[in-house]
């Protein structure tokens, strides 16, 4: 009977302790994006290609001495409250979009994970979606520029060969954005901060 006993004790411990590894590995495991931060994170960039899309819609206009286009800050700011819903739109249908095509996150996850180890864009960090995302917001902030007209009392006049001009220089500033977070991410390995595990 006490052997017995002592054999229950041992079992019930077995089964409440985990092994190291698999405690480790869960804590070690990084959780997706909460609705918030996918937010916060179109808001965050949103801003800034909405900032240098008007700027280098601007330069466009001078450059091909086409069409009129120079809001000034009051009118900026009104067209941006305009901009803001739709980035709220836009972040909510990217996540829904991603949930569907990466349940779980998991590609991203690793993807992430990769490029805080640095295996993997070392320098420019999301190169060919930086291209693309500051490509299209040039596309956006022009067609909300021309929607607001009514809102702002601006003169605005946009021809296609000076939207796609300024979606071309806009994508520097997508270039210089990827370029600033793969610094970040390089200065947080040199200092200890991500690594690899």
């Amino acid at each position: 009977m006490c052997c017995d006993r002592v054999y229950n004790v041992n079992v019930v411990r077995n089964q409440n302790i985990q092994p190291p590894s698999i405690m480790s590995s869960a804590s070690k495991r990084p959780l997706p994006q909460s609705v918030w931060t996918w937010i916060l994170i179109t808001l965050l960039w949103g801003t800034v290609f909405f900032a240098t899309s008007t700027w280098m819609l601007t330069k466009a206009v001078a450059m091909l001495g086409q069409g009129s286009f120079s809001p000034d800050r009051s009118q900026a700011l009104t067209v941006y409250a305009v901009f803001v819903p739709l980035l709220l739109i836009i972040a909510l249908v990217a996540m829904a979009v991603k949930s569907r095509l990466d349940p779980g996150s998991l590609k991203q996850l690793s993807r992430q994970k990769a490029v805080k180890e640095g295996s993997r864009e070392q320098y420019f960090v999301s190169f060919a979606g930086s291209i693309a995302t500051s490509f299209l917001f040039t596309i956006l902030t022009a067609c909300t520029h021309v929607a607001a007209v009514s809102l702002t009392g601006a003169v605005v006049r946009l021809t296609l060969a000076t939207v796609f001009t300024a979606a071309l220089l806009n994508i520097a500033a997508g270039l210089a954005a990827s370029l600033f977070v793969g610094t970040i991410f390089i200065v947080a390995r040199a200092a200890g901060i991500t690594g690899r595990s």
